[in-house]
């Protein structure tokens, strides 16, 4: 740490109790000097030739004959006069970092100035600050810690400005110059470690290009803003080593910030921070992580930040959200909300992450025209599957929360409904979680969140568990019983047939008969089935194994028809032996509505490649 001594005498102030301060000479005091509580007993003459301000409260102490003057006011109080008034005296005083920012503004108020006496004191700390603090790279952060009490003085002295100045240019200085000592725990960017030319090994640099960041995590947030601004505005450090400082002030100054929580003390503290940080984000993509932008908009809806700061950090999420886990963006409702988590939020995201690949660009051509032209989307494949993938894990979540509403699942699955995705295993769990969650729900909301699901695309797991499921639809489990047939004529090598009309008929909703009985078909085949039914018709359909020539080769139509009717046939007439079926196989066969919402890919319009797979077995297997 840099000092600078003042003075020569060894004489110092005594002290007789707490309150009065006295110098040790064989002259008597002439003048009384109150700072606060304190009384100096001092003289004249030494203040007289170093302060313009004493002299002119000396003079109309004199006038009125009181041997006592008051100074309430002054900057850094008792103990800045104090250093103040040494001087005067020539007594030895040791300027630092922690002292000489309140000196010099008690200085300044005292009016020790060149205009009274050249080297005044004023003169002396300027210069110590200039040779000494502001070269020295901890020093200067010390003295802008301490200048926070001194403001707005030490703001109009800019001595802050230079301080920040300062201690901006030596964090943008480049690596190979940085020879002062720093404080650094972190791990290095990656960019750190580089290969040697000359050497056949891994040479570590000594100095990483985010040294910086944890000494300026002590440092108040107002104060912290103002430096992270100017060292942004010189445009030498990449946005990642300006996230990286983010990063590191968040976790330093938000109590349990790394566990996605906030600490109830210190609300409009913490507020502040919040607000700062995201202010302070570089606007580029991927200058952080979109796991720590989430991290930062739980905090900022914990500590009631303001709307077009939560905004802000929703499309920034939304541009990055492939990033993130279930975990991340299980955000909590609001109080007085009965439901566990704000879904809302997360759908905005979503909405975001899909706004990227809608967005319009208007491009100048040729002949000063001007047309509009859709680029091609700049959303990888990867990175929606991804996005679908999180969305089907957040929906399983949610789905164990009692309250929620199912148009809440319903919006949200739908959103991404238009990302193809191999497998509907995911999205099947969340369903199957909601359906054991809500015993109550009605046969048309049943129908409805089954709906969302494409049967083709469920896995041999999870196609075993869904045919043992009675928490779904009879429609559901004929269809996933079909395509697990399917799926074993294609692994013994058989070409896929198409799927049976009475199947797509059952899909679709097509009315096949304009007969109508005392109940509703819709209803049965929307009610969900008993374990004794679900086995039956398992039994059965298993018993066929495509073995009519559904799984054969057909070059002829009527013997490709004829094949679908003996699947069918068999259908129907297991499904007549059930009392619950045989209204709807007698006057309406498969009345119902498609059950796959994935936009890529309808039920009857699937890949042969996708159904080929191993062959199911007889027992119970969970996917949940």
């Amino acid at each position: 740490m840099k000092f600078m001594k003042l003075g020569s005498k060894s004489h110092t102030f005594q002290s007789d109790g707490n309150n009065v301060r006295y110098v040790a000479s064989d002259l008597a005091s002439d003048i009384i000097v109150s700072v606060g509580d304190v009384k100096f007993y001092l003289h004249k003459f030494p203040l007289l030739l170093k302060s313009a301000h004493l002299q002119k409260l000396i003079t109309l102490s004199n006038e009125a004959n009181m041997g006592e003057v008051q100074i309430s006011d002054i900057p850094g109080g008792t103990s800045a006069f104090e250093i103040c008034a040494k001087f005067c005296y020539g007594m030895t005083v040791t300027l630092n970092a922690y002292n000489v920012i309140a000196a010099r503004c008690a200085a300044e108020y005292l009016g020790m100035n060149e205009s009274i006496e050249k080297g005044n004191l004023i003169y002396k700390i300027d210069v110590f600050l200039s040779s000494g603090i502001f070269r020295s790279w901890k020093d200067s952060i010390i003295l802008l810690q301490t200048s926070k009490s001194m403001l707005p003085v030490a703001d109009d002295l800019k001595v802050v400005s230079h301080c920040i100045e300062s201690i901006a240019n030596k964090a943008c200085v480049d690596v190979s110059k940085v020879d002062w000592s720093y404080t650094y725990n972190r791990k290095k960017l990656p960019e750190e470690n580089v290969i040697d030319s000359n050497q056949n090994e891994i040479r570590t640099r000594l100095v990483p290009k985010d040294w910086w960041v944890e000494d300026l995590c002590e440092l108040e947030v107002d104060l912290y803003k103002a430096v992270i601004a100017n060292i942004k505005t010189k445009a030498v450090h990449s946005n990642e080593v300006i996230g990286e400082a983010l990063k590191a002030y968040a976790y330093r100054k938000l109590p349990n910030f790394s566990k996605s929580m906030i600490q109830t003390g210190g609300m409009s503290k913490h507020h502040l921070i919040v607000e700062t940080i995201v202010w302070l984000l570089p606007a580029e993509k991927g200058s952080v992580s979109g796991r720590f932008l989430l991290k930062l908009l739980k905090a900022a809806i914990f500590v009631e930040s303001e709307e077009r700061t939560r905004e802000e950090l929703i499309k920034r999420i939304g541009q990055q959200l492939e990033e993130a886990s279930v975990t991340d963006i299980l955000i909590p409702a609001h109080d007085g909300e009965t439901k566990t988590h704000d879904n809302s939020v997360v759908q905005t995201m979503v909405r975001e992450f899909l706004n990227r690949d809608d967005n319009a660009e208007i491009e100048s051509v040729g002949g000063g025209e001007v047309e509009g032209i859709r680029k091609t989307g700049i959303l990888s494949d990867a990175s929606k599957l991804m996005v679908a993938k999180l969305i089907d894990g957040y929906l399983a979540e949610i789905a164990k929360d009692h309250n929620l509403p199912l148009s809440d699942f319903i919006d949200l699955a739908e959103l991404v409904s238009g990302i193809s995705r191999p497998a509907h295993d995911g999205l099947y769990r969340a369903i199957d979680t909601y359906l054991k969650e809500h015993p109550g729900i009605s046969k048309g909301d049943r129908k409805r969140i089954c709906k969302l699901m494409n049967c083709r695309k469920l896995s041999v797991n999870a196609c075993m568990h869904a045919v043992q499921n009675e928490r779904l639809p009879m429609r559901v489990v004929v269809q996933v019983l079909y395509f697990e047939q399917v799926r074993t004529a294609g692994s013994s090598g058989t070409s896929t047939p198409d799927i049976p009309k009475g199947i797509k008929d059952l899909n679709s909703g097509s009315n096949g008969s304009s007969r109508s009985g005392a109940t509703n078909p819709e209803d049965d085949m929307d009610a969900v089935a008993t374990a004794e039914e679900l086995k039956a018709l398992r039994k059965e359909l298993s018993s066929l194994r495509l073995s009519n020539g559904v799984g054969g080769s057909f070059k002829d139509e009527d013997i490709k028809s004829s094949a679908d009717k003996v699947v069918i046939g068999k259908m129907k007439g297991l499904l007549k032996s059930k009392k619950s079926f045989l209204k709807l196989l007698v006057s309406k066969w498969g009345q119902g509505e498609n059950s796959g919402s994935d936009s890529s890919e309808s039920i009857g319009s699937a890949n042969p490649e996708e159904a080929k797979s191993t062959p199911s077995r007889n027992r119970r297997h969970s996917v949940s």
